[in-house]
């Protein structure tokens, strides 16, 4: 069945915004590297991308944006996540976001109205802060120990987020928290960024991924209003995960870390062809081993490119689909774009371990996909319970 936001695609801006990503990708591409090298964050990028419109690419038509579709914006994400990984994460939950508000029945429209205008008219950036030191991912379960306590006027708000992605930037915070109710509460509170109590701590200082900026966020008695309350539940109404958030969630980090891949895979080509030994006097690039083994490289990327492009499809045809499917596509696309770059160490030796080459930082960066939510175990144990009916 198709639904009627399905219908409403337009098609108009698709072109100039991929070839927006293109001109742009050059650039992000450019400064990578030393991003990476001292985690520093890539501001400019962001500007550029603010600049081309492209942080509006999934906000509503009707609101001013492209009202681009989960396919197209895989599309964009994958542009710049060969790029810069990174800069497309963080604009991957951007973009979840505003997919969410444009189809959650239960976002304040005032709210939801007020973050879509923002987008479009300059650089503003919301992402959901969710995990905690003691909690972990709340798709685990548990809840958060981050409080909203109700006052007269509004709310106060205390608590410790990790993995903040894109903080240094991010102009609004979707804040995880319970309320100090008998019987509490879960679920999310708007939060501007930049309110007294609220700071950031520079604590982002991982193996890959070193330029998307997640650092934790503490939030000591900072005041909001009371509107700020976007959807609070009672915990046992949050089991089933919101389907629009889990399908795009799991398909933006797919269609990020395939992207990884490819750019491995580019690299991995001129390196063959140009790659003479002097014991073989031809290039590595003609080799039956190489050929084999580059071919397998090539299976793995195909497939990927057909899970991600079928499966972000059939959600803007408004098929039904299953968190467990979701969480497969993101386990196999990962997991192939894990082996992919593993394929390519393979063959090129100390070289593709040298920082002086972009392989492994590729690799550093593509194995964070193996520990971003949904993990393979939680995905692998799901299905199983699944079949046994359990």
């Amino acid at each position: 069945m198709v639904t009627s936001a399905a219908k409403g695609r337009t098609a108009r801006s698709e072109p100039d915004h991929i070839a927006g990503a293109e001109a742009l990708a050059e650039g992000f591409a450019s400064r990578a590297a030393e991003h990476d090298r001292t985690g520093s964050f890539p501001f400019e990028n962001f500007r550029e991308l603010s600049e081309a419109g492209l942080l509006s690419l999934t906000v509503p038509a009707a609101f001013g944006g492209a009202g681009a579709g989960a396919r197209y914006a895989a599309s964009v994400l994958g542009i710049i996540g060969k790029a810069d990984p990174s800069t497309a994460l963080v604009l991957s939950m951007h973009y979840i976001n505003h997919l969410v508000m444009a189809r959650s029945p239960t976002w304040p429209a005032r709210l939801s109205r007020k973050l879509a205008r923002e987008s479009v008219e300059g650089l503003a950036l919301v992402n959901a802060l969710r995990v905690e030191p003691e909690l972990g991912s709340p798709a685990r379960g548990g809840l958060p120990a981050t409080i909203a306590r109700r006052t007269g006027t509004g709310w106060c708000l205390s608590g410790h987020k990790i993995y903040s992605t894109g903080a240094p930037i991010l102009k609004w915070y979707l804040v995880w928290a319970r309320t100090d109710e008998v019987e509490p509460r879960v679920g999310q509170f708007l939060v501007p960024a930049g309110l007294t109590g609220a700071r950031i701590v520079e604590t982002w200082d991982h193996h890959g991924l070193r330029a998307s900026g997640s650092h934790d966020v503490i939030f000591d008695d900072v005041v909001i209003p009371l509107d700020a309350e976007i959807d609070v539940r009672k915990p046992a109404d949050w089991r089933a995960p919101d389907p629009t958030q889990s399908t795009v969630h799991t398909l933006f980090v797919a269609a990020i870390y395939d992207s990884v891949a490819r750019a491995a895979r580019d690299w991995l080509i001129t390196f063959l062809k140009q790659r003479v030994p002097a014991s073989l006097g031809a290039p590595l690039a003609t080799l039956a081993r190489t050929q084999e083994i580059l071919g397998a490289i090539e299976a793995r990327l195909a497939v990927n490119a057909r899970l991600i492009d079928t499966f972000a499809r059939d959600f803007d045809d408004g098929v039904d689909l299953s968190s467990g499917e979701s969480n497969v596509i993101k386990l196999t696309v990962t997991n192939n774009a894990v082996a992919v770059v593993e394929d390519a160490l393979s063959l090129t030796g100390n070289h593709g371990l040298s920082r002086a080459n972009p392989l492994e930082r590729h690799y550093r960066d593509v194995l964070c996909g193996r520990v971003h939510t949904p993990q393979d175990d939680s995905t692998r144990t799901g299905l199983g319970r699944a079949a046994l009916g359990l």
